[in-house]
């Protein structure tokens, strides 16, 4: 039931929680100021503390640049909000978060983006290719789901196919369609989309040039791999760094 329609009462949020909706305000932000936005559409979603299937989500209609913690709506697995909210929420392009967020408990976060370079990589059949350092950091722990028209609420079955294609890797590529990344934290959620765009990035900027591309040893590249998996940092030293510069540029998103 649409607590809007039903005038139920909706209690403050917690501590915890207003904590989660200035991070992930925070991430909205920051996917806006790194250039990976899609005008409105697209989303980020954070698992509630407590919760068994409740999930922060932005507003539809709201561009990334203004998102606020206090803007974030709290909805369940299937889309429709828990609180009382004077805007829509898009329960279609949600499928995708709710699928995963059920079907893998460590998916706190789950980021998904249409950039240009994300694009045209899900446009390949390559996926990620090896071929720098920061990429080889994704070798083997992208999946791969094959393109079924666009997210539909009644489609269940795809929900089936994207869980298995993501098993119990960091990301998806979309095939035709975009970027996926999940994560513990909303901070190593980040992490890994913002590495994944720069990955795509290279692999569009090298390919554009015609020049045949080196591919290291496999043993390099493994060895890459577990270099930056032996960090147990997991992205909070630049999480720290960036909410510096959001709280110096744009303070609001905290409210």
């Amino acid at each position: 039931m649409d607590v809007r329609e039903a005038g139920v009462p909706v209690p403050p949020p917690s501590a915890t929680e207003q904590v989660l909706r200035r991070e992930l305000a925070a991430a909205y932000r920051l996917v806006a100021h790194f250039g990976m936005t899609d005008l409105v559409y697209t989303h980020l979603s954070a698992r509630l503390p407590g919760e068994r299937h409740a999930y922060l989500v932005n507003p539809y209609g709201f561009l990334f640049e203004e998102i606020t913690a206090s803007s974030l709506v709290s909805v369940d697995a299937d889309g429709h909000p828990r609180q009382q909210t004077a805007w829509p929420i898009n329960p279609a392009g949600f499928v995708i978060h709710s699928a995963i967020h059920r079907a893998r408990p460590d998916a706190a976060c789950v980021m998904h983006t249409h950039t240009v370079a994300g694009m045209a990589v899900a446009a390949q059949d390559r996926k990620i290719l090896p071929i720098n350092q920061i990429s080889m950091e994704f070798h083997d722990r992208i999946g791969f789901h094959a393109y079924e028209g666009l997210a539909a609420e009644d489609n269940l079955s795809e929900r089936e196919r994207l869980v298995r294609d993501l098993g119990d890797k960091h990301g998806l590529i979309l095939q035709n369609h975009g970027l996926l990344t999940v994560g513990r934290t909303v901070a190593e959620c980040f992490y890994r989309m913002y590495y994944l765009e720069q990955a795509c990035r290279i692999q569009v900027a090298a390919q554009s040039t015609g020049v045949k591309l080196h591919f290291p040893s496999l043993p390099s590249i493994l060895r890459a791999r577990q270099q930056f998996e032996d960090d147990t940092d997991q992205g909070q030293l630049i999480w720290q760094a960036l909410i510096r510069k959001l709280d110096r540029e744009q303070p609001d998103y905290r409210n």
